[in-house]
Formats: C-alpha cells, structure tokens, sequence
C-alpha cells in the first residue's frame, strides 16, 4: 500500500507542475506579446512624427513660393505704376513745350483805326502734339491747344484768369476756329480767330477787343 501511495503522490506531483508551468509559460507568452504590442506602438508613433514635418515642408515650400510671387506681381504693378506716372508727366512736359510759342513782336501788329482789331505778322503757331490729318476736334488734346493760340494772343493765362464764352468752328474758312473769351481780372472780352497749320497746331490771325 505504501508502493501505491508513493505512485499516487509522485503522479499528483506532477500533473501540479505541469500545470504551473503550462500557465507560467502562458504568462510568458502574453509578456512578451504586451511587450511587443507596445513597442510596436511606440516606434509606429515615433515614425509618424518624423513623417509629419516631411508633409507638412510641401506647404511652407507652397506658402513661400505664392508670397514670392505675390510680391513679384506688387513689384511689377509699383514699376508698371511710375513708369505710367512717368510717361504721363514727360507727356505733359511735352505738351506744355508745344503749347508754349516764343513771345510776339508787337511793333510787328496791325491795329484798325478803333484800336479793336489786331492782326500780327509775327504770330506763329503754338505747337501741337498731335499727328496726322488734322480735324477740329472741341475737346481733349485739340480743345486744350486751342486756348494756347488764344491765350498766346490775348496774353490771358487759360489757366488762372481765362473764361470761354464760346469756342466751336470758323464757317469761312477749312481748318479754322474762333473763339471768345474774357480775362476774370479785367472782364475785357475778344473775339479770336485761329486756324490749324499742319505739323506746327493752332496759330492765331486776328483778335477783336469786344466792347458792351
């Protein structure tokens, strides 16, 4: 009996160790896979966060590139502006140079034996900036040339001290105009003829004093 007993314990024994070591090494097993769970996780997140800046350069790189050329475009628009600015100014230059004919001789002028009608040889055009076949035009560039020739002959500033009664065609001749006007500080009043020679612009041929 003790034989049997002895077997009994020693079989006991051993179904008891293998079972602990079956669920020790079951332990083991989900160790290592918890270990390998978290590592995994670590070194994923680790790689996503390396990666983000790589996508994120694209969009620097983007924002850089539409700043640029976005001050590109300004820089051209500012130049496109002055030279626009530019040019305007040199044209007004211009136009003033033409609009401004050299002083008359007046020992040179035919006055009628009222004193009211001028006529001086020694007129001569104001100048033009326009080119071209030449048609009486009552604005813009013509318009302002016009009372050049008139202000060259009256001496009235068209600027400060000019008011145009009337301005419009001359019937009696091709090319012509004439015009009346009166100086705001002496409210003396004349009657203008004028008349268009090619390449050269309006030049004055006879002023009449009007009188109320």
């Amino acid at each position: 009996m003790n034989n049997d007993f002895n077997q009994n314990s020693r079989s006991g024994y051993r179904a008891k160790r293998k079972k602990t070591n079956i669920v020790l090494n079951s332990l083991i097993i989900i160790v290592l896979l918890l270990i390998i769970f978290v590592a995994y996780t670590i070194f994923a997140s680790g790689g996503d966060d390396k990666a983000a800046p790589k996508k994120e350069t694209p969009k620097t790189e983007q924002k850089e590139t539409v700043h640029k050329e976005k001050k590109t475009k300004e820089d051209k628009k500012v130049t496109k502006d002055d030279s626009s600015s530019k040019d305007a100014t040199e044209e007004e230059q211009v136009s003033e140079e033409a609009s401004t004919p050299e002083k008359t001789d007046d020992s040179q002028a035919v006055v009628s034996e009222d004193g009211t009608t001028f006529e001086n040889p020694s007129w001569k055009p104001v100048g033009t900036t326009q080119t071209g076949e030449h048609t009486p035009v009552y604005s813009g560039v013509d318009w302002d040339e016009m009372l050049s020739a008139i202000s060259y002959a009256t001496g009235i500033d068209k600027s400060n001290n000019m008011t145009v009664i009337w301005l419009g065609r001359d019937q009696s001749k091709a090319n012509a105009s004439v015009g009346t006007v009166s100086a705001k500080d002496t409210k003396e009043k004349y009657k203008v003829f004028i008349e268009w020679v090619d390449g050269q612009g309006w030049k004055p041929t006879k002023v009449i004093k009007l009188t109320d």
